[in-house]
């Protein structure tokens, strides 16, 4: 996976940064979960929203990774309304192939 296929032409500086930021976590695993999420998402997050992204950002991504798995809760402070889509964009009932 060579990251992002979102194009960062049309993304203002901060978004980009943060785009980077979720391709580039410094575990595969980090950067696919939050990398994906972004791509999807970050061109048409408020302000609020990113700032949400760029706190969860911030986390460590042994921490963020278990939270997303359920392995542990999500501390009050993170179980913000980014944090519960990126979980939500990556839970799936059904299959991903046939």
């Amino acid at each position: 996976m060579s990251g992002t296929s979102l194009s960062t032409a049309d993304l203002d500086p901060r978004r980009s940064r943060l785009l980077f930021r979720a391709w580039h976590r410094g575990t595969k695993e980090m950067d696919l979960l939050m990398g994906q999420f972004a791509d999807a998402s970050i061109a048409t997050m408020t302000d609020t929203e990113i700032e949400e992204l760029e706190m969860l950002s911030g986390c460590p991504d042994g921490d963020l990774l278990k939270w997303l798995t359920g392995e542990l809760s999500v501390p009050s402070d993170y179980d913000c309304t980014v944090f519960r889509r990126m979980k939500a964009f990556h839970t799936h009932s059904k299959p991903l192939f046939r």
